[in-house]
């Protein structure tokens, strides 16, 4: 690693910490209904909404209504994205004339969008009208991360209410998720962008002269026997509203590109500056949210816990990723590639203007934030880097992870690290003031463990079936691209190892199945725990109840998610990058 590329790597995270307070304190006032400033201006639109759409705003939901409220809302958005993709080419803002998309495609993506993945196995300057992309997508990538932070929220009031039988409602957390949160982040950083060069158009692909026409020479047959020189004059100019897309797509930990390559696209990101606010907002409101959780249980060290053990496990995987990608490669050195290309380290798959050390950040962040954007090629990174965001991934989505989604899973950790430390001293677990019951220890085991299940399953589907062997190496890394993508898919990250044809029915019906059963199975549960602990009544502290906010603590929360997943995922690991890496070595 590179003293320049530490002190990148360093202010991201000293910025990023620097804004965990003030949003977070933020975000907890909105979600109590204290005045938080934007409220003077956008409180006449949030009450306007609940009269037109006849919304009891005071009328609170038991924990299975707040459960089908999620459950129906998700469904018709599913219903819709897909409608408008198979639609495609009858509606208008279409200037491609793009025709409809597929329907195993359709069904994918939709799973996808609803359930905050945006895995995609499509081009989407190819594929997706304009219309498709705001209204569609874009819609889903506001409330598809409002429901993330909706549920975690009446998780929130489950551990700090007492006696109660309702966690909030959802249609009101929906709303000012979006209205107070979401929407003005996203018009901040959509203009911040803009002033980059990230495009915001409605004008269709351009054609532009080069400055300097290319040459190649091309085959004429299918043998290759005969070739012909071509000269290139012209180049199409994707464009589009990406700019408000790509605000969204981040701040929301969605991920999805507007452009087939993601964030290593010029036009959604062009400099460095624009590189550093998309992966700032990535961890963002995650991070952010720590905060939020400790004000709102009105025990602020309890947030601060929670945020160490994130940090500490984020911090350490980022430094081997850098590490892994810094060292060089000996697949190179030994064909005697020039010294000093070698000690740059690994430049395959990595655009110039970013270099190693932001790439590995890029990659080490969107796997840990459930994000799923990409501003390098992870299927061109050494296997011991590759292994670092696939096993961020099968962590569960718990270091920062999705808006909501992953401080809400990381709490089900909590649960099983107080669960497990209570039968260490022969005590029954309690955390926040709540006795930590059989019901919620079944749960919090369902959640935890539901998404390690989906991936190993579906990895072991596709290896034996010929449909699911259409990756583009054999042996080890073949078998890491198709573990990538059920670790992406099942954990609702979105990212992809690449080199693996996943647009075809069977990745598009597997993948989206994992997805969905991912996203919702993990929601019950949770908001079953949350209506449980609410009606539970809180249980005083005395001298042997174990504090869940010291160094200790954050420990033992980090040896149960590390210990979780190196248990579940050693093994197939060994099967994929770190055999790779052995034999990379010569081994």
């Amino acid at each position: 690693m590179t003293l320049p590329g530490i002190v990148q790597l360093a202010l991201y995270l000293a910025v990023l910490l620097a804004l965990v307070k003030p949003l977070g304190w933020f975000m907890a006032r909105v979600y109590t209904g204290k005045p938080c400033g934007l409220d003077r201006v956008l409180g006449p639109f949030e009450r306007l909404f609940y009269r037109v759409s006849g919304v009891d705003s005071k009328a609170e939901m038991s924990w299975k209504e707040y459960a089908k409220a999620v459950l129906v809302f998700s469904a018709l958005g599913l219903f819709s994205v897909y409608g408008l993709q198979r639609g495609q080419a009858l509606l208008p803002l279409n200037p491609q004339a793009l025709g409809a998309i597929t329907p195993d495609s359709s069904f994918n993506t939709s799973v996808s969008f609803v359930t905050n993945t945006n895995w995609q196995g499509y081009g989407g300057e190819v594929t997706m009208s304009y219309l498709s992309q705001m209204l569609a997508l874009g819609t889903q990538n506001f409330v598809s991360a409002a429901t993330g932070m909706a549920v975690l929220v009446a998780l929130i009031r489950g551990l700090s209410r007492r006696s109660a039988f309702t966690i909030g409602n959802f249609w009101v957390d929906l709303t000012r998720s979006t209205l107070y949160i979401l929407l003005p982040l996203s018009c901040i950083l959509a203009l911040a962008l803009v002033s980059q060069g990230v495009v915001q158009s409605l004008k269709p692909s351009q054609t532009v002269s080069l400055v300097q026409p290319i040459l190649f020479e091309q085959s004429r047959g299918d043998q290759g026997e005969a070739t012909h020189t071509v000269r290139v004059t012209e180049q199409v100019l994707p464009l589009g509203p990406a700019a408000s897309q790509i605000a969204i797509k981040q701040l929301g930990t969605n991920g999805g590109g507007f452009f087939n390559v993601n964030s290593a696209h010029p036009f959604e990101n062009p400099t460095p500056f624009s590189n550093f606010l998309e992966v700032l907002a990535i961890l963002l409101i995650p991070a952010a949210l720590c905060w939020t959780f400790g004000e709102m249980i009105g025990d602020r060290r309890q947030g601060w816990a929670v945020l160490a053990a994130m940090t500490a496990i984020f911090t350490v995987l980022l430094l081997a990723c850098t590490w892994a990608e810094s060292a060089a490669n000996p697949a190179i050195t030994a064909f005697g590639v020039d010294s000093t290309f070698g000690a740059a380290g690994n430049m395959e798959g990595k655009e110039v203007r970013f270099g190693i050390a932001n790439s590995a950040l890029w990659a080490t962040a969107t796997t840990a934030a459930s994000n799923g954007s990409v501003n390098a090629m992870h299927d061109s990174f050494t296997p011991l880097s590759g292994l670092v965001p696939m096993w961020l991934m099968q962590l569960g989505e718990v270091v920062f992870g999705g808006v909501g989604c992953g401080l809400y899973g990381m709490l089900m950790f909590v649960i099983v690290a107080v669960f497990i430390a209570g039968l260490m001293v022969g005590r029954t677990p309690e955390y926040l003031g709540k006795k930590i019951e059989p019901f919620e220890m079944k749960m919090a085991a369902l959640a935890v463990l539901m998404p390690c299940a989906l991936v190993l399953l579906g990895t072991a589907v596709a290896v034996v079936v010929p449909q699911g062997q259409t990756t583009s190496n054999p042996g080890a890394h073949g078998f890491s691209q198709i573990l990538y993508a059920f670790s992406s898919a099942s954990n609702n990250n979105g990212s992809a190892f690449a080199g693996l044809s996943a647009n075809t029915p069977f990745y598009n019906t597997a993948l989206g199945v994992c997805m969905f059963l991912s996203r919702f199975w993990l929601i019950v549960p949770v908001l079953a725990i949350a209506g449980s602990l609410a009606s539970k009544k809180g249980v005083p502290a005395t001298a042997g109840t174990l504090p869940t906010h010291t160094p200790v603590f954050i420990g033992m929360l980090i040896c149960v998610v590390i210990i979780v997943g190196a248990l579940t995922f050693v093994p197939a690991l060994a099967l994929g990058p770190i055999v790779e890496q052995l034999q990379l070595q010569g081994h």
